[in-house]
């Protein structure tokens, strides 16, 4: 179905005033779509299921809120993309092997490529553009699984840049790197197909274990650009875009196809009284406590009429901020009407109850309760703050009458203020003694090895150590995960001296803090043995020095820091030249390195340094920021709260 026969921004109108067949059509015309989003950006990992199904659930939650029906469909797309994000953020990381992660790998002959390859009969080119996807890291499938619909006519530039959050510019360039990644992707497909093989590409993949992942289409590519027999397969290469363009979308598989067809006939399952049966709705009774906001949670099924008061039962309430005079039974024919269209969604166990109020004092108190996966915090029901059990409940004390003179005089023991994250910043320190221990470093839970994404330079002979380099401006590293990684500094004065222009910490979702300073010298620290002076770490005499903008905090030669999230560390090279060396530690590592004892006869000029406090106060890094910043305009006093 292409894009001028979706349901369009009338439908989506009519869905949003109560149209159920409207609102039926409009999930039906558009679960293909983020079908295929979905389904090419996780590579066709097994929970592509429930992303699409979560992805549906917050659209038709959200659908209220639209403000704009011409940008459903780009609101639609950001949706889909954010889940997509949140799916590796929460704890789901790539798969990395070993029997731990089995439960989370698809089937290696039903991943996405090969479902685009069978369902629609690609051959030849297409065929093998389909196959180099499968080389992709995370973030350019991301990118690949809107950039496909773009190039196929199912998007637009516009969209897939509101979907990025960037500016158009910027998905431009973006766009443009991910393409080159393809091409050259496309290029190992056809070297690791040629018949017979290269015997240098045997050799060099005789200790592969088959699994295509950026770093071996690196490996590989690098022999094809310089082997005389793989090099035929970078020539005659037909641009991908003209290869996709008209593409069909990747049918939906059986599963969804039935609750696809369910759509139009606005079929709603009957409705029970057991919250927990496959798309029940709760049945009539006693209502819960809302919030006092009056806002009735996402609906994944339909309301009961019931509800209980300071005084008794009571049939039904009014919502005391109803919308138009509806009163909560507005709210609660909207639930309804939501709910139906998830019943079709989902085979999650997802209920709602509501229309119950407490009243008291004049004051009416809509009541909702909320069963099944978390909402975005804009959505989020009440918490455990306000708990939503079945029954009666406590009057909340912002309507309980109390006098004054029967509250309790006796004095409460203050509990401790919990540390706030991000409001201890790395700045400006003095070093320690040379001889002074580091003390313990406190443990943080390491969970899956760290997932690396981004553009890096190869490690190579004689550089200055680490897995990713990053050598030139605009190198940028994506770490997502919990564990420990270590930064190594090279400060290149013998090549530019002057300014240098720090690098940042960008997109940050969860937690960073800098847990430990190491490598055995601050870069400031006088190299030994050497007589002119002052001859450190940032330059000597003859050379030049490179310096910190005011306010910086002085580097170790290893930083150590610790991710529970994801971050982008990108490098903004302009004037002093700097290389950073970049690799995945444990925190038996991290400790190993702090704890060398001072040899100066080696470089070690000193002990590290313990900066973890194994809480939030922790510091966390300069230059930090949740926002996505591109360039180095990044505010030194980091904002992480």
């Amino acid at each position: 179905m292409d894009g001028d026969v979706r349901p369009g921004p009338e439908t989506v109108v009519a869905a949003r005033h109560g149209d159920q067949a409207a609102l039926d059509r409009l999930i039906a015309g558009y679960l293909p779509l983020v079908y295929n989003i979905v389904g090419r950006a996780l590579d066709g990992h097994a929970d592509v299921d429930d992303v699409v199904q979560e992805t549906m659930l917050r659209v038709v939650h959200g659908l209220e809120g639209l403000r704009d029906p011409d940008s459903f469909r780009s609101w639609l797309v950001a949706i889909a993309m954010r889940q997509v994000r949140d799916h590796w953020r929460q704890g789901r990381t790539a798969p990395t092997g070993g029997l731990d992660g089995m439960d989370d790998v698809a089937d290696p002959g039903a991943d996405f490529a090969d479902l685009t390859i069978l369902r629609l009969g690609l051959s030849g080119q297409r065929r093998e553009v389909a196959e180099a996807t499968r080389w992709l890291g995370p973030d350019d499938r991301e990118l690949l699984s809107l950039w496909w619909l773009e190039a196929a006519g199912e998007l637009t530039r516009a969209e897939l840049a509101a979907a990025l959050d960037l500016p158009p510019a910027h998905a431009a360039v973006r766009v443009q790197r991910m393409k080159a990644q393809l091409e050259t992707a496309r290029a190992v497909v056809r070297a690791l197909h040629a018949v017979p093989r290269c015997p240098g590409l045997a050799e060099l993949t005789a200790s592969w274990d088959g699994v295509p992942d950026p770093v071996w289409r690196k490996r590989l590519a690098r022999h094809s650009r310089d082997c005389t027999a793989c090099g035929a397969g970078w020539s005659g290469l037909v641009p991908a875009e003209r290869l996709l363009t008209g593409l069909a979308l990747v049918p939906l598989p059986a599963g969804f196809a039935l609750y696809g067809a369910a759509f139009p006939g606005g079929h709603a399952a009957p409705g029970g009284s057991q919250a927990g049966s496959t798309g029940g709705h709760a049945g009539s009774g006693a209502g819960h406590p809302a919030t006092a906001g009056g806002q009735v949670p996402p609906a994944g099924g339909q309301a009961g009429s019931g509800g209980h008061s300071a005084g008794g039962s009571a049939s039904g309430s009014m919502s005391a901020g109803g919308q138009g005079g509806t009163g909560v039974h507005g709210a609660v024919a909207r639930a309804g009407r939501l709910g139906r269209a998830v019943d079709h969604l989902t085979a999650k166990q997802v209920a709602v109850a509501a229309g119950a109020a407490v009243v008291a004092g004049g004051t009416a108190i809509t009541a909702a309760a909320y069963t099944g996966n978390a909402p975005t915090t804009a959505e989020r029901p009440p918490t455990a703050e306000r708990p939503l059990t079945a029954g009666p409940q406590p009057i909340p004390s912002a309507v309980r009458s109390t006098p004054a003179h029967t509250r309790s005089a006796r004095p409460t023991r203050r509990a401790k203020p919990r540390p706030v994250y991000g409001s201890n910043v790395d700045a400006v320190d003095r070093a320690p003694a040379k001889n002074a221990s580091p003390g313990r470093l406190p443990v943080r839970a390491e969970g899956r090895p760290l997932v690396f994404s981004g553009k890096w330079e190869q490690p190579f002979r004689g550089s200055l150590g680490g897995r990713y380099l990053m050598f030139y401006r605009d190198d940028h590293l994506t770490i997502r995960g919990r564990g420990y990684f270590q930064v190594r500094w090279e400060i290149a004065y013998f090549n530019r001296p002057g300014v240098l222009v720090m690098p940042t910490w960008t997109g940050l979702k969860g937690k960073i803090f800098h847990v430990a300073s190491g490598g055995g010298r601050r870069m400031d620290d006088a190299v030994p043995g050497a007589t002119d002076r002052p001859h450190t770490w940032m330059g000597r005499p003859d050379k030049g020095y490179i310096t910190l903008p005011q306010g910086a905090q002085q580097m170790w030669q290893n930083e150590f820091y610790y991710i529970d999230g994801e971050v982008t560390l990108r490098q903004h090279e302009r004037g002093a030249d700097y290389n950073l060396g970049i690799t995945p530690v444990s925190r038996a590592d991290v400790a190993a390195d702090i704890g060398r004892a001072p040899d100066p006869a080696h470089g070690i000029v000193r002990f590290g340094l313990v900066r973890d406090t194994g809480r939030d106060d922790a510091p966390v890094p300069q230059y930090a920021t949740r926002e996505d910043i591109l360039g180095p305009d990044v505010p030194q006093r980091s904002r992480l709260t």
